[in-house]
């Protein structure tokens, strides 16, 4: 008896000295090191430390784990609002580590929910932190990284992976009253073989899990695991959490929210979800597709026991999986009859997901388009007035990844005379795209947008002509054409360069549309005024979005 109630006891002892004695003078006049909204306790390698939650962390996405006592697989600053040390705002914690245990307690304090985990090899609690001059902002520094110190080598016998298979995936499993708690084991352990199979390592396929129930919930992120048993402790854990099967709201919201910079995704790694359907959605799944494709996901949808012809009633759309999945080609598609038996279909599954060459909405309209800009320099503009337009270009280039893999800006403008502001090639991140734009200088001078044209097309684009990227070129301007833009316009036609024209006080609208694309009301816009050109910043960018896609089918 006493080996099983005495490290309970320790543990509890432990704490409350932690939680009573003060700290080493040492540590009292140290800053605290600012981290991330999603900075696990593992991330800490200290036994005590002083750290600064930023504020406006999204609550719902935190990852708790017990109460009082944590398991280090928790958000730090989750933990943090659950023990009611910091509010939502944010501020200074510290932290203190602490031996692992076993059955950590799902308690809702201070609108959080933290989760019951049977067990984990390493815990820690929080109390208020010491006050510091530092502001807790969203720009925190991020401590969610590869371990260091005592722990590096455990981290160094991870398994590099299969590097073979680069992906980053999120599993979005059914969590749903139609699924049941039997079959959502079965669905655990077939989620299981597919990560064991995978690969999964530093420099091979990285996963996470989403769960589709009646609110989405994002069961850990690409960052937190690395290695294949740790994914699968992780997916053993998951509690099944019941309600309606809104598979497409639990798509949007991964799509919108899993693939990020700070949840671990990698740059130029193929974003994918395979999402598990057992039966059929609650909710409408096309809609979900389309903003996952926008956001460059791959979908991929594994159904499981069909509807028969008796339930098809029931079933908002029959053709669910095919608006779904990225491709309706057949390869974005995998049935199984039920969750038996379901070893030989592990294999398979994999082998697409590692095949890259098919990852067909990796490519997006953000990320695989080269946009120029053509812009009026003429006298009658004027100085404000071009500033604007400057401002117009601006927040459209803004909206897109711009990198030396991504989408590619450039800009000429023009009088009688053109001149090169800079090209695709110039600038390769989205900072310096903007901030020479910001310094164009105004030429001053007459109209000719046919020659213009001309001079992007053979200058700008010709020196791209074997980019993958998709070609768009944008003219704004504010008065006719001294010359024909007709011809010049019908040739960057010709050489696949979609023209969206926009026109200001007294431009023609004959001349809108004689540059513009087909269709014409959807690629020529016009306003009296130049402050009314920020409303169609948005519609030029739905524009170039609507374009790309559809070229892509």
């Amino acid at each position: 008896m006493r080996a099983a109630w005495m490290p309970a006891l320790c543990l509890g002892v432990c704490l409350l000295l932690l939680l009573l004695l003060p700290g080493p003078a040492s540590g009292e006049g140290a800053v605290p090191l600012a981290i991330t909204c999603f900075t696990r306790g593992l991330d800490i390698r200290k036994e005590k430390a002083d750290v600064l939650c930023p504020g406006g962390c999204p609550t719902e996405e935190f990852s708790v784990f017990g109460n009082t006592v944590y398991a280090s697989v928790s958000s730090v600053c989750g933990a943090a609002v659950h023990r009611g040390v910091i509010s939502n705002s944010g501020g200074p914690v510290r932290i203190y580590n602490l031996p692992g245990q076993e059955n950590y307690s799902s308690v809702v304090a201070n609108g959080i929910q933290s989760q019951t985990l049977s067990r984990w090899s390493a815990s820690f609690t929080v109390t208020k932190g010491k006050s510091s001059s530092q502001e807790a902002t969203g720009r925190a520094v991020s401590t969610a990284r590869p371990p260091t110190g005592k722990r590096l080598k455990k981290t160094s016998e991870k398994k590099t992976g299969n590097k073979d298979c680069k992906a980053d995936i999120a599993f979005l499993i059914d969590g749903s009253f139609n699924i049941g708690q039997r079959r959502f084991n079965l669905q655990k352990n077939f989620v299981g073989k597919v990560a064991l199979m995978l690969g999964i390592g530093t420099e091979g396929p990285h996963v996470g899990l989403v769960q589709a129930s009646e609110h989405p919930k994002i069961e850990f992120y690409l960052k937190n695991f690395t290695s294949a048993k740790d994914v699968l402790f992780a997916i053993k854990e998951v509690g099944f959490r019941g309600g309606n099967s809104n598979t497409g709201k639990a798509l949007k919201h991964t799509a919108q929210k899993f693939f990020t910079t700070d949840t671990g995704v990698r740059k130029g790694i193929p974003k994918v979800v395979v999402v598990f359907i057992d039966g059929w959605p609650s909710d409408d799944i096309e809609e979900a597709g389309i903003v996952a494709r926008e956001f460059g996901v791959n979908v991929f949808i594994v159904s499981v026991a069909k509807p028969i012809p008796e339930e098809l009633g029931m079933v908002q759309d029959v053709a669910f999986v095919d608006k779904a999945v990225c491709r309706n080609n057949g390869f974005f598609s995998y049935h199984m009859p039920n969750w038996f038996g379901t070893t030989k279909y592990v294999k398979p599954l994999v082998q697409k997901l590692c095949t890259h060459e098919q990852m067909m909405c990796s490519k997006t309209c953000y990320n695989s388009v080269n946009i120029a800009f053509l812009i009026d320099g003429s006298s009658s503009v004027g100085d404000s007035n071009f500033h604007l337009m400057l401002e117009f270009i601006s927040n459209i280039a803004k909206a897109f990844e711009i990198s030396d893999i991504g989408a590619k800006i450039a800009a000429v403008q023009f009088t009688y005379d053109q001149r090169t502001e800079f090209s695709f090639t110039d600038y390769n991140t989205k900072e310096n795209v903007l901030a020479v734009i910001r310094n164009i200088y105004y030429m001053s001078g007459g109209t000719a947008t046919g020659d213009a044209i001309s001079f992007t097309v053979r200058n700008v684009f010709g020196p791209v002509r074997d980019s993958p990227n998709k070609n768009f070129l944008v003219i704004v301007t504010d008065g006719q054409s001294y010359d024909d833009v007709r011809g010049p316009a019908a040739a960057a036609h010709d050489a696949g360069i979609t023209i969206f024209s926009v026109g200001v006080a007294w431009a023609p609208l004959d001349d809108l549309k004689d540059m513009a694309s087909k269709p014409k009301e959807s690629h020529a816009f016009f306003t009296r005024e130049f402050t009314g050109l920020e409303p169609i910043v948005s519609d030029v960018i739905r524009g170039i979005c609507r374009d790309f896609l559809e070229s892509q089918q």
